[in-house]
């Protein structure tokens, strides 16, 4: 899980990202988003597929990201894209979940 960093750990928070670990953080934000955009198979109006529109975007904004040096900017930046993620994962998993329970629904008439 991200760790929290409140305005009162400012120095703390300066040791805690020079060590790496917003680096490593980071990535894994970044991996589990295009792991999470691998569901998104269908297309949008123009026909391209969302997953492909998902992972652009994503990577814009961790290239427009790439320079920010402030340690409370990067802890909100990444505690925000992982709770966007979750939410976003829960909310699929309900959809596909309900879907299924109507095929089975469905199935038993």
């Amino acid at each position: 899980p991200p760790t929290i960093i409140t305005p009162g750990t400012a120095k703390t928070a300066a040791k805690f990202f020079k060590s790496g670990t917003s680096r490593r953080e980071a990535l894994s934000l970044y991996r589990e988003i295009l792991r999470t955009c691998k569901a998104f198979h269908w297309c949008d109006d123009k026909g391209q597929p969302w997953n492909q529109k998902l992972r652009n975007e994503a990577r814009k904004e961790f290239e427009a990201s790439k320079e920010e040096t402030d340690p409370l900017i990067i802890a909100r930046m990444l505690v925000t894209g992982r709770d966007c993620v979750q939410q976003i994962q829960q909310k699929f998993n309900e959809a596909d979940r309900k879907a299924w329970e109507r095929i089975e629904n469905d199935t038993n008439r």
